[in-house]
């Protein structure tokens, strides 16, 4: 039994520690501050409240990837490895890598793509970095599947490559709709997406329901990713402008904003 915290749970955050509690693993999360949302999905996911991490020896961080450097800020004594599983650049990765080790714990890179885990098979944990394998093994029990990646970002850099082409790609689908739609032929082009493309219009119809309970976090990795795309020598344009496709769906209602509740996922 390994003694875990999340930080902080959100929907799939809650899953994850889900998935370690009934591994057999002690998960605990920080409850102060939260709101009622992430207290019920917390005691649904069978996590223990902590009012510190005192006798923690893993870290998992699943935060919306504007906080990812926020949560890592403040480790106090901690001294064990921290799962940073966000969804942000290899260079956002490193500048968390920084924080973590001065403080004087573990870094270990991670990602995160698969809906959140409540079956096996349908979602994959990478890792990467020297202490990556000490994080596969608290999996290895679980319905989440770890991967092992070598590089010491490589498990971000995954992640900003997978969603450059799933996310992306969703924007891309609704910003086409919209633009059908301000020109008043919205209709038509539906109906030709059934005839020639329906593919698409069971995406749009996806990306939009996505975009509405999600697309409040999705605009930061979004520029994570053009960050990314830049780092490689290609046009940081394609994630900037998801980014704004992204930006205009406000936080569901419930939702309290970060800086007071709002790190889950």
């Amino acid at each position: 039994m390994t003694r875990i915290a999340m930080l902080h749970p959100g929907a799939m955050g809650a899953a994850v520690g889900a998935v370690l509690v009934a591994a057999g693993h002690e998960v605990g999360w920080l409850s102060a501050g939260r709101s009622e949302a992430t207290i019920g999905r917390a005691r649904t996911a069978g996590l223990i409240p902590r009012t510190d991490l005192a006798g923690i020896e893993v870290i998992v961080s699943l935060v919306p990837p504007a906080a990812a450097v926020e949560t890592a800020s403040d480790l106090g004594d901690f001294h064990g490895l921290y799962l940073d599983a966000n969804a942000v650049s290899p260079a956002r990765a490193a500048e968390v890598a920084r924080l973590v080790r001065a403080a004087g714990a573990t870094y270990v890179d991670g990602s995160v793509i698969g809906p959140p885990p409540t079956v096996a098979g349908t979602t994959r944990l990478f890792l990467s970095g020297a202490a990556a394998p000490d994080v596969a093994e608290v999996f290895a029990d679980g319905i989440l599947e770890p991967i092992v990646l070598e590089g010491e970002f490589a498990a971000s850099a995954i992640k900003m490559s997978y969603a450059a082409m799933t996310k992306i790609g969703d924007a891309l689908v609704i910003a086409a709709a919209e633009l059908a739609g301000a020109d008043g032929v919205e209709d038509a082009l539906l109906h030709e997406w059934g005839r020639s493309q329906p593919a698409f219009t069971a995406r749009l119809t996806r990306a939009r329901a996505n975009a509405a309970a999600k697309g409040w976090r999705w605009g930061d990795e979004m520029r994570q990713i053009g960050m990314s795309l830049a780092g490689a020598g290609l046009p940081a344009g394609f994630g900037d402008a998801a980014a704004k496709v992204f930006d205009r769906y406000p936080r569901p209602e419930g939702e309290i904003p970060r800086g007071t509740e709002g790190l889950g996922e």
